[in-house]
């Protein structure tokens, strides 16, 4: 796994970058904080924008068009993160990279990278667009609904390709300590996303597919932006059309780390498909409260899912540099982070949880729903952003399989034993909802447990390389 980084390519000395944020010297935790926050604003604000789109159909359309836009996250999920996983292989791989100035091989990985993504965005164009209809029925979207759903989903997959490629030049950026620039070409996509999308509701009256219309236009601006700024020569690796061209070690690298965590993404969102699909017997209303409640929680998921990245990095970097030691460090500093962050960030929307509820819709009893969720979710969220945590930090040591396991049994397993078991004994959403925190306290334990164990296999194996060098 390590001497890959080392044989076969130069490892040349990497010039400073003004945007690089090097994990595998000085202060730690500065940089860690350093490199977390711009990808926390990234983060919030992309569900700014995914919470303008809903704002807006919510207050100029109908509760039905919310409903529509907002019961389909899971769907588009499931169809994007078999293959959005595979950036995190990307990331883990270009981490190492750059902790071991290995900069031949890296932009081996950066050529690869692309093409690969780009193709999966075609792949997922064609499946979502195919299926969208009937998986849809499958979760038992309601006929006052479905077609709206429909609508959205057909143009909203035809920008997969460039979310996709945006994705995985981000992880890139980000691999190398770069969590900036990233931020930057978000925000300007999205403030061009709102306004798309105001023109296009509410002055054109289009409805579901002016917000999804308005989705592609800032995806594909944010790809074109990342695709720039990866041709500039004062970063670790340099994009250049001439040199695209899959690698075969590099894809097998990619795959090896990616396609886990591909599977994991996908099998987790068919656990919430069964969960949106029971929410959607409720009807309509219930829909457009759960779409509430989850866009609201989604910004501390954001929130922790930046410490992730970080943890992600900073272990990448280390291992690639073999410092075990700040491979430690970076796992319990993030732990510490996350958890404080879901605490903070949870408690404040508790807070103010009725004036927030209001900006997406002021039905009464679609605001009651919504509110049920965050009092269930928000409270307890740091769990997940803690067991996040632990399985990045399994990828970043090179084991993908094994979180895969762990959160496939420990979560989607779970739940779906919820769901069929649990549920029918009190059908009501809040017993939907507790199964949330319960599945991430198992998988919590499990994770934890295991990080801990292959940890220590990982420091005698390094440490008996070093005897055999000497």
């Amino acid at each position: 796994m390590f001497r890959q980084l080392f044989e076969g390519d130069k490892v040349e000395k990497v010039r400073k970058s003004r945007v690089e944020i090097n994990m595998t010297e000085g202060g730690l935790f500065g940089k860690i904080v350093a490199f977390t926050l711009p990808v926390m604003l990234s983060g919030i604000l992309q569900l700014l924008f995914n919470a303008a789109d809903m704002a807006v159909v919510g207050q100029f359309v109908s509760d039905q068009a919310l409903a529509a836009v907002g019961s389909t996250n899971s769907l588009v999920n499931l169809v994007l993160n078999l293959f959005m996983g595979m950036s995190v292989g990307t990331g883990v791989v270009m981490s190492r990279c750059y902790g071991a100035k290995n900069k031949e091989y890296g932009e081996k990985v950066l050529h690869t990278s692309l093409p690969v993504a780009f193709i999966s965005g075609i792949v997922v164009t064609i499946i979502g667009v195919s299926c969208c209809r009937q998986l849809l029925e499958l979760m038992g979207s309601p006929d006052n609904v479905i077609d709206l759903s429909t609508e959205y989903l057909t143009i909203y997959f035809l920008g997969a390709p460039m979310n996709l490629v945006y994705n995985f030049g981000a992880a890139v950026m980000r691999s190398t300590g770069d969590s900036k620039r990233p931020l930057l070409y978000l925000t300007i996509a999205g403030v061009i996303n709102i306004i798309v999308n105001i023109i296009s509701v509410v002055v054109f009256k289009m409805g579901v597919a002016g917000v999804a219309y308005a989705t592609i236009a800032s995806q594909t601006i944010s790809a074109v932006m990342v695709l720039f700024a990866l041709r500039r020569k004062d970063g670790f690796v340099q994009f250049s059309w001439k040199k695209l061209r899959i690698n075969k070690r590099a894809l097998g690298e990619i795959v090896r780390i990616g396609v886990p965590s591909g599977i994991q993404g996908a099998l987790f969102s068919i656990s919430n498909m069964l969960i949106q699909s029971t929410i959607n017997s409720f009807g309509d209303i219930a829909m457009a409260g759960n779409s509430v409640y989850s866009s609201l929680s989604g910004f501390i998921y954001t929130a922790m899912n930046s410490v992730s990245n970080a943890v992600i990095t900073a272990i990448g970097q280390n291992l690639g540099a073999r410092k075990l030691d700040r491979v430690k460090r970076a796992f319990w500093m993030c732990l510490g982070l996350t958890t404080a962050v879901g605490i903070i960030i949870g408690g404040l929307e508790l807070l103010f949880a009725r004036p927030l509820i209001s900006i997406y819709n002021s039905n009464p009893e679609v605001m009651e729903i919504a509110l049920i969720g965050l009092i269930i979710i928000n409270s307890t969220y740091f769990i997940c952003g803690a067991m996040e945590v632990v399985n990045f930090s399994l990828r970043g040591i090179g084991y993908s399989m094994t979180p895969m396991i762990i959160v496939l049994v420990g979560t989607c397993a779970f739940r779906i034993f919820w769901i069929y078991c649990i549920f029918p004994i009190d059908p009501t959403l809040q017993n939907i909802y507790l199964s949330y925190p319960v599945s991430w306290i198992v998988t919590l334990a499990v994770a934890f447990v295991t990080f801990l164990v292959l940890f220590r296999r990982l420091e005698k194996k390094m440490f008996q390389q070093t005897e055999l060098q000497n």
